[in-house]
């Protein structure tokens, strides 16, 4: 096929290389040309200079981006992908945003005889560097048997979880769930430190029982070793809580711990973390 794709950051950058070398013709974009130029040197693909010219002629066009703001930008903005788009054409979204634009830009694209489909992703770096990341889908069942093929290429679980909006909705539960896990994570390997215990002993015991998860298995080495530079960014991390939180208020809910560890994010952000890791949490208990 022949595919777009807008956004070369820390998630997007080898994505979209996956998926060149797979065979698929990609054209990227970038708002930083050196990041394309570096791209088009590691993989056999072009670069555009607008999002317009990365999606002319594609049949899938996919955006890994910041927020809202800047997927609206690449979408509906100047020299946007949107209306360079060929009738039919698909567009996937990766980013983490809110549902209400996924829903917006459909909506759009629904007038164009196009095709819509959020597609958030979970896994990190890590996961997008070798390919094994957890992808989240709202949109049609049509739309989403023509793009999963694709996504499965950059994946190890793709999950359609309902119409347009629903992927991103489910990000947000995934999100919340992480903010809890981490900090309670953080917790105990502060007091196992500040109560003088061994600490690979500790978690080496701990990760395969009630209390193991992907953060304790990934996470408490360099957690113990008051290293921060391995994961997601705590900058974006609180994007994304303050998106889940307003999606919970809009539906009349509440999600106390979230809400709080969103404040000890910003705590690690006033000490100059907000490139930090998720698992920085810790570095405020100390």
């Amino acid at each position: 096929m022949r595919i777009a794709w807008i956004g070369l950051g820390v998630m997007g950058f080898p994505m979209a290389g996956h998926i060149a070398r797979a065979g698929h013709e990609v054209t990227v974009f970038n708002r930083t040309q050196q990041k394309s130029d570096k791209w088009t040197s590691q993989y056999d693909g072009t670069s555009a200079k607008t999002p317009a010219a990365a999606a002319r002629g594609a049949e899938i066009v996919f955006s890994c981006v910041g927020n809202d703001e800047d997927l609206l930008a690449v979408t509906i903005g100047p020299d946007g992908a949107f209306d360079a788009m060929s009738a039919s054409a698909h567009y996937v979204d990766c980013t983490t945003t809110s549902a209400e634009v996924a829903r917006e830009l459909a909506e759009i694209l629904r007038g164009r005889d196009m095709h819509f489909v959020d597609a958030p992703v979970s896994g990190g770096q890590a996961g997008a560097v070798n390919g094994q990341l957890t992808v989240m889908v709202g949109g049609s069942a049509a739309a989403f048997d023509h793009v999963a093929p694709v996504l499965e290429i950059f994946a190890r679980k793709v999950t359609r979880i309902g119409d347009v909006g629903s992927g991103q909705t489910a990000k947000m539960v995934n999100q919340l769930c992480i903010a809890g896990v981490v900090q309670g994570l953080a917790e105990g390997i502060s007091l196992a430190q500040k109560a003088g215990l061994d600490i690979p002993l500790v978690m080496e015991t701990l990760v395969e029982g009630a209390a193991g998860s992907w953060q304790m298995s990934n996470r408490w080495k360099t957690m113990a070793a008051g290293e921060y530079t391995f994961g997601f960014a705590v900058d974006w991390m609180r994007k994304d809580l303050g998106i889940a939180l307003k999606e919970v208020a809009r539906v009349g809910g509440t999600a106390p711990v979230a809400a709080l560890v969103d404040q000890f994010y910003a705590d690690v952000q006033m000490a100059g973390g907000g490139k930090w890791d998720t698992s920085s949490l810790l570095h405020r208990l100390k």
